[in-house]
Formats: C-alpha cells, structure tokens, sequence
C-alpha cells in the first residue's frame, strides 16, 4: 500500500506551504495556504527543459507528495492514528461526497411532500361533515364500483370528522408493491377519486420516497442510499475526532463551536466545516442509523441483530386455529364475504374500540377461510399508537391482541426511528429539523470540496486538485491500536457490505494508483536529466 520514499526531495519538486511536514498539527496541514515557495536547485533544472517537459515535471510533482511519514516518538496513540484518520476523512468525503449530496438534495425534498400533498389532494383527502356515516359496506361497495376487478386489501378510517375513508384494491398490472385506492366521503358513500398508492403514500410522497431511496432505477437504486448511509457516520465520527483532537494553543473553547471571523481562504472554511459538522453531528448519525435499518443488506443484517437480542417486531396474528375454544385460536370461520360471515367491517371496528384501539385504523379483512379481521391502529406521530387485534369473523371473538407498550424496546426504537427519519415523528417540527440537517449535509459537503480546491497547486495553472494526505500514515499507528482497529474494521465491513466493499476497493487501488504514478514520476525524472536534455 505504501512505498519506501528516500530521505531526500526528489528532483524538479515544488514545495510550498501546502505540504505541510509530519510534525505539524492538523488544523495547521489542513489550514495552511497554497502560495508556492521556489527552490532555486528545482528552478535550475526546470529552466533547462523546453515548456512542454517544464509542465509535465511540475504536474507530477503536485500530483502527489507520497512520502511515507517519518515514525516519532512519544506522541501517544493519537498522534499516529490522526494522520490515517485525516486520509480516510479525506478520500472517503472526495468519493462517497457524490452519493451523500443526492441523498441529501433528494431527502430535502421530500420533506416538503406532505403539505404538497395536503394541496394537490385536498379534494380527495377532506370532505365537509354532513349527516350520519354510512356503514361500511356500503362505502366498499362504491368502491369497487370505482375499482372494478381489484382485490380489497384495506379499509382505513380517518381519524377525523373531515377525513374521507380509503379503500385499497390489489390491481393486476401494477408495479409490485402499489396499490389502487378509492377515496370514499363517509357520509353518502360518494367516491371522490382514486390514486395509485404505495403503501399509505399517495402518488407525489412516493414519487419523492422513491427517488431518494433508488433514484427511480429499481432494486439497483438502492445501492447508492445504502452506500451513502454505510458512510454517513463514518465521515461524522472522523470528523468529530478530527475536529476535537487538533491541538487548539490558547485558543477558546468557543472556536469549537462558532466560526470564527477574520479568516480568509481555506482557515475560514474549515472553521465553518468543523464548527458546523459539531452543531448537527447527532442529527447525522441518526439518519444513517435509522437510513440502515430498512437498507438492502445492512437492514437484513440489522434485524437479525435485532431478532437476536429479543428486539423483533412483532406482529398481531391472523391465523385460525383447528379449534373453536381456546383464547389463541378459534375454529376455522367463515370469511368476510362469505354467507355465513356473522361479523362485517363496522362490527370489527366496534370490537376493537371496546378493545382500546383509537384514531386512525386500518382493517384488513380476512383473504380466506383461515384468517381473522386485524384491525390495526396507524398513529404514527407522537405518542405513536400501533395497537392491533385479531378478530374470529364468525363469532366476533378477539383472537390476539397486541399492545405498542409491550413492545421490545428495539423494537419501539426502530419504529420511532424509521417515523422520524421520514418526518413523521413530531409532525411539521420533524419536516424542520430534517430539512435542516439536510442543508447542513449539503454545506458540509459543498465546503470539503471547497478546501480540496484551494489546496490546489497555482502554480500548475490552477486546475490541478489539491493533493491528498500523504500514503503511509497506517505505519504510524502502534500495532496495540491498529490490531484492533482492523479487526473492528473487519467486522463492519461484513455487516454493513457496501461499507465494506468500496473499502476494499480503495485499498486495492491505492496502491496500483501509487504504482502507476511513481514509474511516470521516474520517466520525467529521466528524460529530464537525461543529456539530450541536458545539452538543452
């Protein structure tokens, strides 16, 4: 991964400020300005080459200054564990910054999209009071009238006097996973639109739920959310240490966290980046927290984490038992549509009320002969109230019951998690505070690249990108911390895949990137001193 790199400058090589030493401190190599310094010896050699040679030398000097950093001693952990925590800071904001932007730009959408939708549904959502509801059934039925052919999956009943009641219909021909829903006033059974649906969102929420979870390409869109949540705490957990570990002299604590003015160039912006990064760290970490739970692989791994500790969901069941005694299970009834049904949708909601459930609920009738009504609440804003019961459709009996209090603490988390990271949680409030962090993400992502170009080389016409922390900054670090720290890294990496695969793909490239570049380094190095040149 690292090459040995003599004691000495190599020819034609350019120093400046920018190239700070190992002794120097973070905040000092990640402060310092880009003005060239000539070296007379290296300006001697240059003027001997014709212009084409003199900027092909000068580009692979500020290419990279690989120079294996020098061990010291004392120092403690730290000092050799910074410099590799500054190059993975680094290369991980340079080549994962473009996926954590999308998903920051994308989320902020999003989470606009329930007063968009409170305007552009208005009429389909609201209804004016009038009269007694009618039952049910009679509301279905309108419903299917609406939706010829579908498959009732759902009936859910607002939570308001003002809310209409949505029936939800499988429909061949639609993507997996969407529905087609009828949105019925409760009071004359007047259908007043139907939506394609995806699970409870209408179509504009899961237009923008769906581009920024897989930017509209399917199962493979998924790969560039979950790799940006994977990384999203690796960056805030570097950057905090660097942030907090850089030796500060005398200087206030309250340039930790206030930017500080009268900076110009690279100090002001890193001022900025790290002052910032501090105030909404925790806001970061829990989106990439809650962001990997429902992920493609993490998510999987996540939740048999979960399943292990205790901590799974659980869920309310449907299932008819063999016999008809018995508080788990009854005989197998008849189901909703059948002649023999003695229970219809208003008695099942009558039966959980008198269980305890309120506001919002969603019943789902029994799909056949050996299934219950569940009738499930759906409060998802604070306090959440997620209780559900299974209903016998023959003699009303309640089958199971399940209490959101008795949930396994994981559990609760996790849905709390989920509900806040899609705004739910605190209702307008949570919109804010994502919409916040999201444009703290995007400040923060737009003012590391803004220092990676001021640390570029001027004197190479400008367009060269600065150069990296140097390569070797591993054999820094004491093998009683690099032990474990691998192994860690090892762990991770299985858990959370697309963390650990672009991970290794850096490790591999590194050093053929260093290889590729060091030969290209020793042909300029050649023809310039070759006696052609030289005579030159």
């Amino acid at each position: 991964m690292t090459e040995t790199t003599p004691a000495a400058s190599p020819p034609l090589r350019r120093r400046t400020t920018e190239e700070p030493s190992v002794e120097k401190t973070v905040d000092e190599s990640a402060s310092a300005e880009s003005t060239p310094v000539e070296d007379t010896s290296v300006e001697a050699a240059a003027t001997r080459q014709n212009g084409t040679d003199r900027a092909a030398a000068q580009q692979t000097v500020w290419e990279e200054d690989f120079a294996t950093p020098a061990p010291r001693s004392g120092g403690g952990a730290w000092s050799g564990l910074r410099p590799l925590l500054l190059r993975l800071h680094f290369y991980a904001g340079v080549l994962i910054g473009p996926f954590l932007l999308v998903a920051a730009v994308t989320g902020l959408l999003y989470t606009a999209t329930p007063q968009i939708e409170s305007v552009l549904y208005h009429h389909e959502l609201k209804v004016t009071p009038h009269g007694d509801p009618k039952p049910l059934a009679v509301q279905v039925n309108s419903a299917r009238e609406a939706v010829p052919g579908g498959r009732l999956v759902s009936v859910t009943m607002g939570a308001g006097d003002n809310d209409t009641t949505r029936v939800t219909f499988e429909v061949e021909g639609l993507p997996e996973g969407y529905t087609q829903t009828a949105f019925v006033d409760p009071y004359d059974a007047e259908v007043h639109g139907t939506l394609r649906t995806f699970g409870e969102w209408l179509p504009v929420r899961s237009w923008f739920d769906s581009l920024h979870r897989t930017l509209h390409l399917g199962e493979f869109g998924r790969y560039y959310s979950e790799i940006a949540a994977s990384w999203l705490w690796v960056e805030v957990l570097g950057g905090l240490a660097l942030w907090l570990g850089a030796p500060r002299g005398r200087e206030r604590l309250r340039a930790l966290f206030v930017p500080r003015r009268g900076r110009k160039g690279r100090k002001r912006v890193l001022s900025w980046h790290g002052a910032v990064g501090l105030w909404v760290a925790a806001g970061f970490l829990a989106l990439s927290a809650t962001g990997l739970t429902w992920s493609a692989y993490a998510g999987v791994n996540i939740g048999r984490i979960q399943d292990a500790l205790g901590g799974a969901t659980p869920s309310v069941s449907s299932s008819l038992g063999s016999t008809t005694q018995g508080s788990g299970s009854v005989g197998g009834g008849p189901s909703a549509g059948s002649p023999t049904a003695r229970v219809d949708l208003d008695d099942a909601v009558r039966i959980a009320r008198s269980e305890g459930l309120r506001g919002k609920l969603v019943i789902s009738p029994p799909p056949d002969g050996r299934s219950a009504y569940v009738v499930e609440e759906n409060t998802r804003h604070w306090p959440e109230q997620q209780d559900s019961v299974a209903i016998d459709p023959a003699t009303g009996r309640v089958l199971d019951k399940l209490v959101f209090d008795d949930f396994p603490l994981l559990a609760k988390l996790t849905r709390w998690g989920i509900d806040a990271h899609m705004g739910l949680l605190f209702g307008l409030a949570n919109q804010i505070a994502l919409a916040v962090i999201a444009l703290a993400l995007i400040a923060m992502l737009l003012w590391g690249y803004r220092m990676w170009w001021l640390r570029r080389p001027t004197r190479a016409g400008g367009t060269r990108p600065g150069r990296p922390p140097a390569r070797g900054a591993w054999r820094r670090v004491p093998g009683r911390v690099m032990a474990p720290l691998v192994v860690v890294t090892a762990v991770l990496a299985y858990f959370l895949p697309l963390f650990g695969l672009p991970l290794a793909c850096f490790l591999l490239a590194d050093p053929a990137v260093a290889q590729v570049r060091r030969r290209g380094r020793a042909r300029t190095e050649a023809r310039a001193g070759s006696p052609e040149e030289v005579a030159r």
